[in-house]
Order: C-alpha cells, then sequence, then structure tokens
C-alpha cells in the first residue's frame, strides 16, 4: 500500500501535527508500506527516508494554496490513499479529484482555527459551534469542512471531546473514532540532574512547548507565574504570537523569571520537560495535546486548563492539576500549591508516566494501519 501523508506543518516547525505526521511516516515505512508527504515549508525539508514534496511559504496565499491543491492531487494519483493531518479542505478536494480515499485526523474544527486565526471570529470552538452562519466566508468553510469529514473514509479524533463535534457535523458514530496521541519512544538523553544544568536551572521550574498561538492564551500563563514570585518559566517553541508572550513579559518584569528558548526539536523538547519540575498549558482551546503525553511520558505531571480533552488524560490530583480556562487566579494557585505541598508533588510525578503507559506507538498508530487498509479494499 502506498500512502499520501498530507501536513500543513513539518520538522523543524513545532505543533502535534509536526510530531503526528514523521511518527506515521516512521511507522508506515517500519510495517512494509510506501509513503509520500506533501506540506507546506519555508525552505526544503530535510531529506528522508521517503520522499517529502512541499509548496513554500513564501508564495502569497492565493497561489500558495492552489500550488498545494495540484501538488496534492498530483501526488494522490500515484497513491493508493491518502493520510491527511492538516489543509483538510485542499485534502479533501484532491482526493475526490484524484479518486482515492480518505482518511483524516483531525487536531480540532478546521473552519473555526482558521477564522480565528483571520480574526474574523472571537471566542472558543463550544462557542462557534452554537452559532452557526455568519459571513459567506464562515459559512463556506463550515460547509467544506462538513463536505470533508462527511466523505472521508474514517476520521481520528484524539480525544472523545472532538470526537463528539464530529458526529455534530454530520458524520456517522462508526466512522469517527478517538486516537490519542502515543506516547513518545524516545526518552530523555541525560539524567535530570544533568538536563536541569543543561537548562540552567536551580529552583523551581514549569515549562511550556508548543506553538506560540492565540489557542494557547500564554498571557494567562504569565500572569499566573508573575503571581508566584519563586518560579522560573521556559517557553519553547514559536509562532504568530511570538512578540506578543515577549512584549508580555517585559510588561509583567518576568526577563528574570522567563527565558524564550525558541523552536526546539522533539528529543529536546522531551528533555525540557524532563528537566522541569512541572509543565504548564493554559489553553483557550484544546483537544488532546501531544505536549501533555510527552510531559507525563518522561514523569513530569502536568498543570493545565480544562480545554476541551485535556481532562481526559490529565487526571486532577493523580498526575497533575486542572484549573479552570481563563482564570489566572486559579492557574496561579496550583502553581503555588504544586510547590508547596512536597507529597502531592512526588505522588504526582510518581503516577505520571504510568498514565499513560497504554498509549505505545504500535497499538495507537496500528489503528491508522487498519482503516488505511480497510479505505483501499
Amino acid at each position: 500500500m502506498k500512502v499520501l501523508i498530507v501536513t500543513g506543518i513539518w520538522p523543524p516547525d513545532v505543533g502535534g501535527p509536526a510530531s503526528h505526521a514523521p511518527e506515521v511516516a516512521r511507522f508506515l515505512g517500519g510495517h512494509g508500506h510506501r509513503v509520500e508527504v506533501v506540506t507546506t515549508a519555508a525552505a526544503a525539508p530535510r531529506t528522508e527516508a521517503y520522499p517529502v514534496r512541499f509548496t513554500s511559504r513564501r508564495l502569497p496565499a492565493g497561489v500558495r494554496h492552489l500550488h498545494s491543491l495540484v501538488l496534492i492531487t498530483r501526488r494522490a494519483r500515484s497513491a493508493d490513499a491518502v493520510y491527511s493531518t492538516g489543509m483538510f479542505g485542499r485534502s479533501g478536494i484532491a482526493a475526490a479529484l484524484a479518486r482515492r480515499p480518505i482518511v483524516v485526523k483531525l487536531t480540532g474544527d478546521p473552519a473555526f482555527e482558521r477564522l480565528r486565526a483571520r480574526g474574523v471570529v472571537e471566542g472558543d470552538v463550544d462557542a462557534f459551534q452554537r452559532e452557526p452562519g455568519g459571513s459567506l466566508t464562515e459559512r463556506g468553510l463550515r460547509g467544506l469542512r462538513n463536505w470533508v469529514v462527511r466523505r472521508a473514509a474514517h476520521v481520528f479524533t484524539p480525544s472523545g471531546y472532538l470526537r463528539d463535534l464530529v458526529v455534530s457535523w454530520g458524520v456517522a458514530p462508526d466512522r469517527v473514532s478517538v486516537m490519542p496521541n502515543p506516547a513518545p519512544d524516545a526518552r530523555p538523553s541525560a539524567p535530570r540532574s544533568e538536563l536541569r544544568q543543561r537548562f540552567g536551572l536551580e529552583g523551581d521550574a514549569i515549562a511550556f512547548a508548543g506553538r506560540l498561538t492565540a489557542q494557547k492564551s500564554l498571557h494567562v500563563m504569565l500572569e499566573a507565574v508573575a503571581a508566584v514570585k519563586s518560579v522560573t518559566l521556559l517557553i519553547a517553541g514559536d509562532g504568530d504570537e511570538q512578540e506578543t508572550v515577549a512584549e508580555g513579559i517585559a510588561r509583567l518584569g518576568l526577563g528574570a523569571r522567563v527565558r524564550l528558548l525558541g523552536s526546539l526539536s522533539r528529543d529536546e523538547v522531551l528533555d525540557l520537560f524532563s528537566a522541569a519540575d512541572a509543565t504548564v498549558l493554559s489553553s483557550s482551546w484544546e483537544n488532546f495535546p501531544h505536549s501533555v503525553v510527552e510531559s507525563l511520558a518522561v514523569g513530569t505531571p502536568v498543570i493545565s486548563t480544562r480545554a476541551g480533552g485535556v481532562s481526559e488524560v490529565v487526571v486532577d490530583g493523580l498526575n497533575g492539576l486542572l484549573v479552570p480556562v481563563g482564570d489566572v487566579a486559579a492557574l496561579a494557585a496550583a502553581i503555588d500549591r504544586f510547590f508547596a505541598d512536597g507529597p502531592l508533588r512526588e505522588s504526582l510525578r510518581a503516577n505520571a508516566a504510568a498514565s499513560v503507559a497504554d498509549y505505545s506507538t504500535e497499538r495507537v498508530l496500528g489503528a491508522v494501519v487498519v482503516q488505511l487498509e480497510e479505505a483501499v479494499t
């Protein structure tokens, strides 16, 4: 079986799809299948054991979209099936033009995310579902989203929360299943004490890794850290909100306690998470972030808002602490409680890795192979 994997981002980009797509490619290749990738990139991606073709992000938006649509369509014609983790509208249209089945892995509502990035809508993804209608562009993106997922042979979501949303868009429940993000096979490169020294950590330290976007509500995280005087925060990643985050650090006088590390490789992120006492997530909306599973897999508890599907893997008081979305005081109190209560901190750390022990790559990604094989028969 030959599979065309379509993803909007690819290493060295940071974010869930940039981790998931290469994992799927390696897994399929390791199980005897042929793989090809289409993505977008600012420069030519690094050489892999399989072809990675790309549309340049330097192209104007309309030209970029047309180029990627043509590229996906051409490459889909030489594949047996398409597996899409991004560029969903273009993937769906291309698969239809090439007359190839498509399996989709959603990490959110693509219509909402596109409109939110453009500043067309506000609020969270739940409010977006309750308020259908809007502008012609909004109705068009909702319609395209619904057409793609309804046509897909199967849709994977990382959480039950998102699965319920997909079913509400008119997809038969038996064609939507939850596929949690797999726990990483890699492990930290050195003992924790050595990693703490490498990252310059001496006292209480928390970490965040991910794309710096509005979704992550990093202003909430910064304000919470400002209220907890003893803690250091390390932020890894880049994105549209990078300048805003830097301005927030300066405005709150956090320069000595918050460090921006820029984009790190996945292995470096695992090292960072292992070095930190806890990882923190302040998102306004989420599904099932890769960073949560990665943190727990290396034994580091998670302090997070109850956004989307986070509570499906982080259990308050077991492997982390959960607070309401957008509540700066509650997030600050949770961070303070974590460091003030030694027995609680050790209990959360002891439970972290075991809580994601069932999320093995073989078990999780094996489901992708099953659905792709069924789609082409």
